[in-house]
């Protein structure tokens, strides 16, 4: 399995009571798994939601470390794990989320120049601060095998990233033949600054699971009760500093991808410390009181961080 992610420190979701188990068949052994749950939401259609379950095995270790951890979230929401986070200054950041649906019967050999070429373009074009991508652990209902995710300082490198003519023709040329769909979503978040959490660099963020939330909320709820959900979520996750790298949040912007009004990216420890956060009773009632009544559609993706070294072209 091919990992990559930026330069070295350091569900479930409950939407209604009926659950629905089942357990992944069809997954590449050369992919490694730990415990995985992952939730989806069904469309809204008058009745009721579903909670869906996939369960899939890993074997792995796990270093649980804790460190001091910043979390952010957009919509003037802005939290830190100390104790004195309002006095921590903090910077806006755009998060960039790519995902993508390879063809059937990708080679590693192709998925590898695919990967390779879309990790490398940070060094080949200007903007992009931070980048992790992977294949995606577990399958998922919208069909997506791939996720990209990249930071960029502001707006108008988002902006200048979409046209550049290198990414373009890595597009072109190693993208488009082995992928069939890509999907985008933009959200603005805050971060502390300090170069270390801007950049994702550092210990901290050379392994770890990189966990990515769509949402779609139902027209009418928008405004004050997804801002008080989203404030939920932020909270709870600054109470789990042991589990949790770095926590952003926002509304996506992107006016080509607007099925997902909110995204979420949080970096756990471990895929072991995303099961603990997502396996918590408390993030259960936080979901079902706060999201369950405003959420229309959910889409989690998630795959596993290792330390860039030989893999790369």
């Amino acid at each position: 399995m091919i990992i990559y992610t930026h330069i070295s420190i350091p569900k479930t979701l409950v939407s209604s009571s009926q659950f629905i188990t089942s357990r992944s068949s069809n997954l590449s052994q050369s992919q490694k798994y730990t415990s995985d749950r992952y939730f989806n939401v069904s469309n809204r259609n008058g009745g009721q939601k579903k909670l869906i379950f996939k369960d899939s095995k890993k074997w792995g270790s796990s270093n649980e470390l804790c460190f001091r951890v910043g979390f952010s979230a957009s919509d003037g929401l802005s939290l830190d794990s100390s104790d004195d986070s309002d006095f921590i200054k903090k910077r806006k950041v755009v998060d960039h989320i790519t995902l993508l649906k390879a063809k059937e019967g990708l080679s590693d050999e192709d998925e590898k120049d695919m990967l390779d070429h879309l990790y490398t373009s940070q060094y080949q074009m200007g903007g992009i601060i931070a980048i992790s991508l992977g294949r995606v652990r577990n399958q998922n209902l919208d069909g997506y095998t791939h996720a990209v995710y990249m930071r960029f300082q502001g707006k108008e490198d988002l902006a200048m990233f979409y046209e550049n003519a290198f990414y373009l023709g890595v597009l072109k040329d190693h993208v488009m033949p082995y992928s069939h769909e890509l999907r985008y979503v933009d959200y603005e978040a805050e971060v502390e600054d300090d170069i270390l959490p801007i950049f994702r660099k550092g210990q901290e963020f050379n392994y770890g699971l990189e966990f990515m939330l769509l949402i779609s909320v139902v027209e009418n709820e928008r405004g004050e009760p997804i801002e008080d959900a989203l404030l939920a979520h932020a909270n709870l996750a600054r109470d789990f500093p042991s589990l949790i790298v770095q926590f952003t949040q926002g509304s996506n912007f992107n006016l080509s991808s607007k099925e997902y009004s909110h995204a979420v990216v949080i970096r756990f420890r471990s895929s072991e410390a995303f099961e603990m956060f997502v396996g918590n009773s408390e993030y259960r009632e936080m979901w079902t009181s706060k999201f369950a009544p405003i959420v229309q559609k959910t889409l989690a993706i998630d795959f596993t961080i290792d330390p860039v070294g030989t893999e790369l072209m």
